[in-house]
């Protein structure tokens, strides 16, 4: 169990992720509301009571770092009953019990939370092409062999079939851990994780001894590797950008230490989270990136949205900002609610939460920092 200053909060945050958790499925959903407004009077309304595969893997990992084997052995299940059959069908998200039907629509006789509609059930990106969750499933279940989870008969070939898919699609535009409603991108964030997709598949076969075309994707990690650096950087500025030629940035490229590909102490990421901090800093918190139309497909504005700030306090801690991290840290837990709860975004004008809640990203990521501050803190202690 996690020790240090922020323990009560590590110990709710994980009350909440396993509350999330179907006990009949194994199911974990993205929050457990609908339609609650991001923005007042706005229409980025959405429904989080289904299961992404992106939010429950990066769940799983956390859960898996606090000893919940269980779970991780549930969630596989529920992996293998929602995507069996055709890799190519393979969706972002499905329901509890792996429902794959999941159309968006209105309810137009629902007023919605203080006057904010629509209120929508199903969601439209059900149908989006997001490269990057083959990249959080397999770092998942990497993580679950690394905890002692067994392989069964049917897990690997689904990995296995995983992989097929990506390598058919990897060098895809799509539409990105955002799930933007605009043109479809090669989003920098989805190419790392497709790297690290690789990377992990590369590393069931020479540190499991599983079966695998090696050679075959350890090439293509490395021509991913090259387009991410070549096309994906901008030498000018000296940070990674929001997608493939852009010249922005997003909270997403500070996830790149976490799938490995660089380090948090690394010039090209240090130069990466300055240019995050120029552009994205909202009153001390981050915005997730500059919302625009041509973007998301939407009217622009939104708050500051969590997750991200609890990353930024991650890659503080890891770069050697210890007090930096630290004091953020404090900030951030200090806006949970009376029950010690955190939801998707924050008003800073107000000072109240917006969008779903409670949000197992904003609660996972919460786990994380604080897990990624204590080991500083410890190391700084040790030296």
């Amino acid at each position: 169990m996690h020790e240090g200053p922020f323990r009560d909060a590590v110990v709710r945050s994980l009350l909440v992720l396993r509350a999330l958790t179907h006990e009949a499925t194994g199911g974990i959903v993205a929050a457990a509301t609908t339609s609650l407004p991001e923005f007042a009077g706005g229409s980025r309304n959405w429904v989080y009571r289904y299961v992404w595969l992106r939010d429950a893997s990066l769940t799983l990992s956390v859960l898996l770092s606090h000893g919940y084997e269980v779970e991780a052995e549930d969630w596989r299940g529920w992996l293998l009953r929602a995507i069996a059959g055709d890799p190519n069908d393979i969706q972002i998200m499905y329901g509890l019990a792996g429902e794959r039907y999941l159309p968006e629509r209105e309810l137009s006789s629902l007023p919605g939370h203080r006057g904010a509609a629509p209120v929508r059930v199903g969601n439209g990106a059900v149908g989006q092409f997001q490269s990057d969750i083959v990249g959080e499933v397999m770092v998942a279940l990497h993580e679950a062999r690394g905890a002692g989870v067994e392989e069964t008969e049917f897990s690997w070939p689904l990995q296995l079939a995983l992989m097929a898919y990506l390598e058919a699609n990897w060098r895809r535009p799509d539409q990105g851990i955002w799930e933007v409603r605009g043109p479809a991108r090669e989003f920098t964030h989805s190419r790392v994780m497709v790297w690290a997709a690789f990377d992990r598949a590369v590393r069931g076969i020479t540190e499991y001894g599983l079966p695998g075309p090696l050679e075959r994707w350890r090439r293509i990690r490395s021509e991913d590797r090259r387009d991410i650096e070549e096309r994906g950087f901008d030498v000018a500025r000296g940070c990674y950008t929001q997608s493939f030629g852009s010249d922005e940035v997003d909270a997403s490229l500070l996830v790149l230490p976490q799938g490995g590909s660089c380090a948090a102490d690394d010039p090209r990421m240090l130069g990466t989270v300055a240019a995050i901090e120029t552009d994205l800093l909202r009153e001390g918190l981050l915005l997730r990136y500059t919302s625009r139309a041509a973007l998301d497909g939407l009217e622009p504005g939104e708050h500051p949205f969590l997750a991200c700030s609890f990353w930024l306090v991650e890659q503080y801690a890891a770069s050697g900002r210890t007090d930096d991290a630290r004091e953020l840290m404090a900030r951030l837990v200090g806006l949970a609610n009376d029950v010690d709860l955190l939801a998707e975004e924050y008003d800073v004008s107000t000072g109240h939460h917006a969008g779903n809640t409670p949000q197992a990203l904003s609660h996972l990521t919460l786990v994380r920092a604080a897990d990624a501050l204590a080991l500083a803190t410890a190391r700084s202690a040790a030296a």
